[in-house]
């Protein structure tokens, strides 16, 4: 269960504490959390100031009664705040796998993003791009400008009430959003006929979502594992008008002969995967992982792939993307993919995030030879 899940049932079930009070136990717990495997050995109330002072860049009022002498230094850089808390904790014992990391995460600024809670972003939808500022205007929501439909939020912006999710607006984080650079250079190539697309992991839905908002023209099948995922993705579809496309459920870690489905010229691939790209946002996940994951993802991909590469166009494309930041997850099953099928690199990048107070997130484009 997400931490956050978590909180929302504890105060549900414990109605004495006030919003002030659910908002700084959330903020302190956070704390607690984003130092990830640091101070193995200190006390869990030690190291929530720890937390409380790396993650904070205002005063704070139980820093100013416990630790004032941190409180005054509040407005530090990190690695000035690390020398004056006489703890043995470096920025790399937040994060300890620096081997396992794809080759281009740069680890130190990588670590230090996990003190920071990212933004939220959210996507405006073709047509609404005026009416959805608006709205947030009106109502006094701040906001930053990071493309003509792109805008940043702070975390905390409560914005359900403002504007409609799916309709006028996909929540949808800043990296995931520039996977849609792919789907437009594809557009380009295949303007002249109807795109077969299966997005064969699709979760909600966000990469199909994307898609359509780009390309409408496109034959699109959708697929999970999880009969109530693929639930709540008919209902968002439905929000986001779209109406014209298939669903199946299915698990793809085993092969499927019975599948009746054709052959595509794109295949989507959002894998299963670690997450680790998204856990400033999530940093219970770091907190509680276990490296020995890494394998088994890595092996669940391997499997994903296998079975679904058949069902690719000659000349199709397979977009094989993940929120991880880890090797195995990453170059290494397309390393797989390219010796054990008849696919050609076309495009491979990490989309870092950590600088941006987004996700990380890697997205490789294959062609099948013809």
């Amino acid at each position: 269960m997400p931490f956050a899940s978590f909180l929302k049932k504890y105060f549900a079930a414990n109605k004495k504490f006030g919003s002030k009070d659910r908002k700084q136990i959330s903020h302190l717990c956070y704390c607690y959390f984003r130092l990830g495997k640091s101070l193995p050995d200190t006390s869990v109330e030690e190291r929530i100031l720890v937390g409380l002072f790396l993650c904070s860049t205002e005063s704070n009022e139980i820093l100013e009664q416990l630790k004032p002498e941190w409180n005054e230094k509040i407005h530090l850089t990190t690695d000035k705040k690390l020398l004056i808390i006489k703890y043995p904790l470096l920025i790399k014992d937040i994060f300890p796998w620096k081997d396992e990391l794809s080759e281009e995460i740069e680890y130190e600024k990588f670590c230090e993003s996990f003190l920071v809670q990212p933004d939220l972003f959210i996507r405006l939808r073709p047509g609404n791009e005026q009416i959805a500022s608006q709205k947030l205007q009106r109502a006094g929501i701040n906001f930053k400008v990071i493309s003509d439909i792109c805008l940043a939020l702070a975390n905390s912006s409560k914005i359900e009430n403002t504007i409609e999710f799916d309709k006028e607006v996909v929540v949808q984080d800043y990296s995931s959003q520039q996977t849609g650079e792919i789907f437009r250079s594809l557009k380009l190539q295949t303007s002249n006929f109807k795109l077969s697309v299966w997005d064969c992991c699709a979760g909600s839905g966000g990469k199909s979502l994307l898609l359509y908002d780009i390309n409408q023209n496109i034959d699109l099948t959708v697929s999970d594992r999880r009969e109530s995922i693929i639930a709540n993705l008919k209902k968002r579809f439905a929000k986001a008008g779209i109406t014209n496309y298939k669903s199946f459920i299915a698990d793809l870690t085993a092969s499927n002969p019975e599948l009746q489905i054709s052959n595509f010229d794109l295949i989507l691939c959002d894998v299963p995967c670690t997450g680790s790209g998204t856990w400033s946002r999530t940093p219970e996940q770091l907190y509680y992982f276990d490296k020995s994951k890494i394998e088994e993802y890595a092996s669940v991909q391997e499997k994903i792939v296998s079975n679904i590469i058949p069902y690719l166009q000659p000349g199709g494309y397979l977009l094989y993307i993940t929120c991880s930041v880890f090797k195995k997850e990453n170059e290494d099953v397309v390393d797989y993919i390219k010796q054990q099928f008849n696919l050609d690199l076309v495009k491979m990048e990490l989309l870092k995030g950590y600088d941006k107070k987004a996700d990380t997130m890697f997205v490789t484009l294959m062609k099948k030879i013809l």
